[in-house]
């Protein structure tokens, strides 16, 4: 059977190079909590709309085999309803599958990921581009001829500046 879990994308990285993952929802620990929270498909728009959709930093869906489970899990009462909970850490192993969510909390296919890369570092390069041929025409403007060389090379300066800040501002 498969089960679901929404995690940050940080605490995700992180079990994978710890080789277990322990957190039991957001803010949550396994140690705190006494189990890691799951959700059937069908539970994962109310999940996510009640406990994650104000959460600004990146989300993954993780899909748990159950048969691939190292602890112990079972579907206890909640409500009205019961829902998937897994008794101590989850083992990386059992996670067949991690997708990215979007702010909707709807999984992001690769193309939508591979768009918003491109635009992440061709928007910024575009932006240097053409700040460095304002900076050639208004140092021609202002120069006359040989002006332009000083003003592009201040354009290309501040364009790259630019650049580089945008990059470190999305990391």
């Amino acid at each position: 059977m498969r089960i679901f879990h929404i995690a940050t994308a940080a605490d995700w990285r992180s079990a994978l190079a710890s080789k277990t993952y322990t957190t039991s929802t957001l803010g949550r620990t396994l140690a705190e909590e006494g189990f890691l929270h799951a959700a059937r498909h069908e539970q994962l728009p109310e999940v996510f709309t009640s406990f994650y959709r104000q959460v600004r930093e990146p989300l993954v869906l993780l899909t748990i085999e159950t048969d691939k489970l190292q602890s112990l899990w079972r579907e206890d009462p909640v409500g009205d309803t019961t829902y998937p909970h897994i008794y101590g850490p989850l083992n990386p192993s059992a996670v067949v599958d991690v997708q990215p969510l979007d702010k909707r909390g709807e999984p992001v296919g690769f193309t939508a990921l591979f768009v918003q890369e491109i635009a992440a570092r061709v928007v910024p390069a575009l932006l240097a581009m053409a700040i460095t041929a304002i900076g050639a025409g208004v140092g021609y403007s202002i120069a006359g001829d040989g002006g332009e060389a000083l003003g592009a090379l201040a354009g290309l300066a501040v364009g790259v500046a630019l650049f580089v800040l945008l990059l470190r501002r999305r990391s």
